[in-house]
Formats: structure tokens, sequence, C-alpha cells
């Protein structure tokens, strides 16, 4: 399994990215898919995470109602769109393949992507 994040950029407060999460492999269809980011000088924050239907989703209390999860399994491609970006959104944003347990925990995902950087200007 590997996953790819893209979509990052620099954009000014009020504004909106779509970050895309690219997997490879035939099992994508399969697991939970979560979205992390981590600030500098900061920990690893959960974001946001939908099950393998996309029936279900979970969002951290900072996001939302601005961002919104959502997956193209044919594509095997998840999305994350940030919209009324803030300056404190700014981070590299990762996502993963949850293994098992809390959605929440970082330590509940195996297969790492390499993050995208996401900058937002006051």
């Amino acid at each position: 399994v590997q996953l790819q994040a893209s979509g990052g950029g620099l954009v000014q407060a009020g504004g909106s990215l779509r970050l895309s999460c690219a997997a490879s492999g035939r099992t994508f269809s399969s697991y939970t898919v979560g979205w992390f980011r981590q600030a500098p000088g900061k920990e690893r924050e959960f974001v946001a995470a939908i099950t393998w239907s996309g029936g279900s989703t979970a969002y951290a209390d900072s996001v939302k109602g601005r961002f919104t999860i959502s997956r193209d399994n044919a594509k095997n491609t998840a999305y994350l769109q940030m919209n009324s970006l803030k300056p404190e959104d700014t981070a590299i944003y990762s996502c993963a393949r949850l293994r098992g347990g809390s959605w929440y925990s970082a330590g509940s995902y195996d297969y790492w992507g390499q993050g995208t950087l996401v900058t937002v200007s006051s």
C-alpha cells in the first residue's frame, strides 16, 4: 500500500483548497482513510477520517463545518475539501490507512503517505 497526498499550496485566509490522497493497490476500497496534520513545532493531530464506503466520517472539532472528507473508490483517491481556511490551519497534511483502533490516534494507522504543505496567510 502506498499513499500520496497532493494539492497543498499557499492560500489567503478565508480561501479554499482541496487535497487529494491517491492510493496504490486494489484494497483501497476496503479500509478507512484518515487525514492528519502537523504544524511547525507541534505534534501531529487528527483532522478527519472516512470509512471504506464513505458512510461514516469523523472530524476534529477545529475543522468541523469547514472541512469535508470524501472518497472515490473507483479512482483510489480520498479528498479533503478545506474551506474558510485560517492561518492556524497551516501545516503539513498527510493521509494514512487505518490499521485498527481509534480513528483519532495516529498510532492506529500503519501506512502513511508523504505530506503536502498547506500555508494560509493572514
